[in-house]
């Protein structure tokens, strides 16, 4: 008595790895796609597997105005490195470790990183500036701090933190999906805010930052030393109005 034999189904023909492919194209042009548009002056362009299928990792290609920020927000598969081409950038991300605002203040050639799934957003400090923010992998996921604050219904606020729920459900009724690059329409930076912020933090960091200082490296900003960029804003912190 002879065994059946296994029979492989062949649902597909064999692909050829990309790196092998006659059709094998290295190079791309990053301006081509649009990720998102403020307006002429604040755009971000991308260059993910979407558009080249031979890369392995990814970046968003960003021009800002001053005073315009890349909305809070933290990545589930990815870290992101920033590398500031022209003009000044602050980053800001929280270390979930330590409980810190960990800020700086990067020029020309200078970098930071976001480590997967810390929560953080960047601030134009000067115009025209021109930015990379490079990931490893090649599509990043992406949650939104403004789409986590609107979600979260107003009665949850007040039982887990306390507060207003009717205070709370006006203070984030402004916020509308994507504001990828704010302020939204409608709300203006105060003038002078930005620049003169983070100049008086270079001039008296936080005393309990702890991350790296050196003349040659980034400038070190503490934790919460970022004033309001809008009317209103409390001491340390972005106002109320979103």
């Amino acid at each position: 008595m002879t065994s059946p034999q296994s029979t492989v189904l062949q649902t597909s023909a064999p692909q050829t790895p990309l790196l092998q492919s006659p059709s094998l194209n290295l190079s791309a042009d990053s301006t081509q796609k649009v990720a998102y548009a403020k307006n002429a002056q604040n755009v971000i362009t991308q260059l993910f597997a979407e558009q080249f299928p031979a890369v392995r990792t990814g970046f968003f290609n960003i021009h800002m105005s001053q005073g315009v920020v890349v909305s809070p927000h933290w990545h589930t598969n990815a870290t992101e490195l920033v590398f500031v081409i022209s003009g000044e950038l602050q980053t800001s991300v929280f270390n979930p470790f330590t409980r810190q605002l960990m800020t700086y203040r990067l020029k020309p050639g200078q970098v930071s990183e976001f480590p997967l799934g810390w929560f953080h957003w960047l601030v134009a400090l000067t115009d025209q500036t021109h930015l990379l923010t490079i990931f490893d992998v090649p599509t990043p996921d992406i949650v939104y701090g403004g789409d986590f604050l609107r979600m979260l219904p107003p009665e949850i606020a007040a039982r887990a933190f306390c507060v207003n729920p009717t205070a709370y459900a006006q203070t984030i009724s402004p916020i509308q999906p994507p504001v990828i690059l704010g302020p939204p329409p409608g709300c203006s930076p105060a003038p002078g805010a930005v620049q003169g912020a983070a100049a008086a933090a270079q001039q008296a960091p936080y005393a309990g930052y702890a991350g790296p200082q050196s003349a040659a490296g980034p400038g070190a900003v503490g934790p919460g030393t970022y004033p309001g960029a809008y009317p209103g804003a409390a001491p340390g912190g972005y106002a109320p109005r979103l």
